[in-house]
């Protein structure tokens, strides 16, 4: 249909009608566009998740991704009505809907950021499967309703109300709440320390005052430890870190010594050819990482040899099969050569003098 010129200057509420046509093709190009651009954020964020490597761009563009579309039609509502003349309080509920409508967005952004910061520090998808994943979705239920709880207020603060009364009842019911369930709270901040550092991981050997077992599980409230012995034990998540705790699941090697006691009746050749031997034996294994060996001392029944070496393995049970193997051949080794080991032993000296007669 062929609008007239004449007509085109006709005025609609304050404004002509081309200018209503021109606030209808910016706010139409500001919506193709936007969506154009959400596509395309979208698309380049799908393929980078398919690659196992997290790239520099990937965790923005998983954040743009959640932009709606609602806000985008805010958005160019919003740049199409700058071309108008709208009265004073129409610019004023136009500027608090897109106020409103940006707090709202960036909710979306504020929650996808942090979840994809916890799921980053947790090492990817696959610690879902682990016992830690409890503990994660609390925290992560615990941001949203901080996130959520201050976009509400800042909605409630633009559309005109009063939310002083509202933050102090907030604030004073936290600080109640807080007292209540403060060593709850202690052992869930624990558990996410306990997350996010990463001081032990499940399968961790570790040695707690005079306890020692392998992490079984670690709760929101509590650590689950197997003991060596068979039994659990069971440490609230506070506690644990208030310990001196031995990781022994974090070593990538272990330091072994073995001490010696040769008879002092065993000739100084032999003695002197002790440390070789014992570098010998030990080089001899595989896995082994020969440190020294030295005369240690004079003791009372023999001359005590120490040698240190590290086996190239954190598990228990790699450096006590190397140990046994050390022993028998270092038996062989010993009876070969004509070396005694010795044995606790005491003499007793007699004095047969003949006491002078009277």
């Amino acid at each position: 249909m062929h609008v007239p010129l004449n007509n085109l200057n006709a005025l609609v509420l304050n404004n002509s009608i081309s200018q209503w046509l021109l606030a209808l093709v910016v706010a139409s190009v500001m919506m193709i566009l936007t969506i154009f651009i959400r596509g395309l954020i979208r698309r380049s964020y799908q393929r980078m998740a398919q690659t196992v490597e997290v790239e520099l761009m990937e965790i923005p563009l998983q954040i743009a991704s959640h932009t709606k579309l609602s806000f985008l039609v805010i958005i160019s509502c919003f740049f199409g009505s700058l071309v108008l003349n709208l009265p004073d309080g129409t610019q004023v509920m136009v500027r608090k809907i897109l106020v409103i409508a940006v707090c709202w967005q960036a909710g979306l952004w504020s929650t996808a950021a942090a979840l994809a910061w916890l799921t980053n520090s947790r090492g990817g998808q696959s610690a879902i499967e682990s016992g830690r994943a409890g503990t994660m979705n609390v925290v992560a239920i615990m941001i949203r309703i901080v996130i959520w709880s201050i976009v509400v207020l800042l909605t409630l603060e633009n559309l005109g109300i009063d939310i002083t009364t509202l933050v102090a009842g907030l604030g004073i019911g936290g600080i109640a709440i807080a007292l209540a369930v403060q060593n709850v709270l202690g052992d869930l901040l624990a558990s996410l320390s306990i997350t996010l550092d990463k001081p032990f991981e499940e399968g961790d050997l570790l040695f707690l005052d005079d306890f020692q077992g392998k992490v079984e599980q670690i709760g929101i409230k509590s650590t689950r430890l197997r003991s060596v012995t068979g039994e659990q034990i069971i440490v609230s998540n506070a506690d644990l870190l208030k310990s001196r705790l031995r990781n022994f699941g974090r070593m990538t090697e272990r330091r072994m010594v073995l001490k010696v006691g040769v008879a002092y009746e065993t000739s100084l050749d032999l003695v002197q050819q002790v440390p070789t031997l014992l570098q010998q034996v030990i080089e001899s294994q595989p896995t082994v990482r020969f440190d020294r060996c030295y005369l240690l001392r004079f003791g009372d029944s023999a001359i005590e040899f120490e040698a240190s070496y590290f086996v190239v393995s954190s598990k228990m049970a790699d450096s006590l099969d190397v140990q046994h193997a050390i022993h028998m051949a270092l038996l062989t080794r010993f009876a070969e050569a004509g070396i005694a080991f010795a044995y606790p032993t005491r003499r007793v000296l007699l004095d047969r003098t003949p006491e002078p007669r009277a």
